[in-house]
């Protein structure tokens, strides 16, 4: 295959907008949920930005743990916080890896996280405010 050939069809790829250059299809969308002690949501709420999260929503819940369930875990919080998230298909596992680095590091910051495909969105505009891209 001639070089020619080579930048035509990287070039069909790939649309240039604003000199950057973005994939013709806009990226997918996924729902992230993370469960974390209730005192460090809005510590997870401001990482969680860093990844081109233009919405998430975060709800008051508790674990449902019986109190010798809790002991023999090490748990004594019971109070948690749910936190869903949209965000991009491609920053996704990056944000899972960073969530679960920080789940290890931060004192009394577990939790867990986990992601659930968008099938769909109505609108362009909606769209493009939910998963910040200016295609």
């Amino acid at each position: 295959m001639n070089l020619r050939k080579e930048k035509k069809q990287a070039e069909a790829r790939v649309g240039r907008r604003g000199g950057q250059n973005r994939p013709l299809t806009p990226p997918k969308l996924k729902l992230l949920v993370t469960v974390v002690n209730r005192q460090k949501v809005e510590l997870y709420l401001g990482l969680l930005q860093g990844f081109d999260v233009n919405m998430q929503l975060s709800m008051a819940a508790q674990g449902t743990a019986n109190t010798e369930m809790m002991e023999m875990l090490g748990l004594t919080d019971r109070d948690k916080a749910v936190i869903f998230s949209i965000i991009r298909e491609d920053r996704a596992d990056e944000a899972l890896r960073y969530l679960d680095e920080k789940f290890h590091t931060i004192k009394n910051g577990k939790g867990l996280a986990f992601t659930v495909p968008m099938t769909g969105v109505i609108g362009v505009a909606i769209y493009q405010f939910l998963s910040n891209y200016e295609g």
